[in-house]
């Protein structure tokens, strides 16, 4: 433990004596690190391991002071063994976040689907119209749009369509009794890539219990990938979005026109991303 008191002083020192420009990007670049996987880890059950984590280093310290012989020397010893631990229970989280890496905009730019102006509008259009009649029918659907991630173990669940995506054909996908209805449908661009597609639910535990199955088919698929997932309720009608896990409900036709325009607009630069999704993060800790 002198070790551990030892180090933070030394860094203490170091912070007030030797920080230079090097140490602050290298600060900035650990801040950004633990932000990013602090987002990773919100309102997962990883959470509250990472408390757990905490809370054993708090018990790790006070019975040093309090001179717990014992239970130090046995809590130090699963600390050393730490980062192993670690890594086991928090593999799922660790593996986001490197798919999340490696779905980066530079790494990634080939994947882009470049849409023109009059096709971006017609695809706004019409799956703005399938959503809107839909909700107004009380008709049950799921829409992903595949990102960065690829969605080809999703698809491959489904049934392939390859179809151009227009309201008639999502509408009649969705319809009641029919035999692609019980699903999801996946969008890759500009085409309707399958449908009746399975998607994994989410283990989430923070989950309202008014949200059936397809709810939390659609934030299951948004925990795993970077997917955006339109849904509509089959009991009320409702509009909702998933996205990072997170569900925003309800949603009304401008908001539905705003998600799929934001879609299929190229995309801005990584800092204003960043900085947009910051101040999108803090809207929602304060809510």
């Amino acid at each position: 433990m002198n070790d551990v008191w030892t180090t933070i002083n030394n860094m203490g020192w170091n912070l007030t004596h030797r920080l230079g420009i090097v140490d602050i990007v290298d600060i900035i670049i650990m801040a950004l690190i633990i932000y990013e996987l602090l987002i990773l880890l919100r309102r997962t059950r990883s959470s509250a391991l990472l408390k757990g984590v905490f809370l054993l280093l708090v018990i790790v310290m006070l019975s040093s002071l309090l001179g717990l012989t014992s239970l130090n020397w046995l809590l130090t010893t699963i600390l050393n063994n730490g980062p192993v631990v670690l890594f086991i229970l928090f593999q799922p989280e660790i593996r986001k976040g490197l798919e999340k890496m490696g779905r980066s905009t530079i790494l990634n730019k080939g994947k882009q689907h470049k849409t023109d102006q009059d096709g971006h509008e017609r695809i706004v259009s019409e799956i703005t119209q399938t959503m809107v009649d839909l909700s107004r029918r009380k008709v049950g659907a799921l829409i992903c749009f595949e990102h960065m991630t690829g969605l080809q173990d999703v698809i491959d669940t489904g049934t392939r369509v390859d179809g151009e995506i227009s309201a008639p054909l999502l509408e009649n996908i969705f319809e009641p009794n029919t035999p692609l209805h019980d699903g999801a449908v996946v969008i890759r661009g500009e085409r309707v890539e399958a449908a009746a597609c399975i998607l994994p639910l989410t283990e989430a535990s923070g989950v309202s219990r008014e949200l059936g199955t397809r709810h939390r088919a659609g934030i299951g698929l948004s925990e795993n990938s970077d997917a955006t997932v339109l849904i509509v309720s089959e009991e009320t009608g409702t509009m909702s979005l998933a996205r990072g896990g997170l569900i925003q409900r309800p949603l009304t036709e401008d908001d539905v026109k705003t998600i799929l325009t934001d879609l299929y607009q190229p995309e801005s630069s990584w800092i204003l991303t960043f900085w947009n999704r910051l101040k999108k993060d803090r809207k929602e800790a304060r809510a």
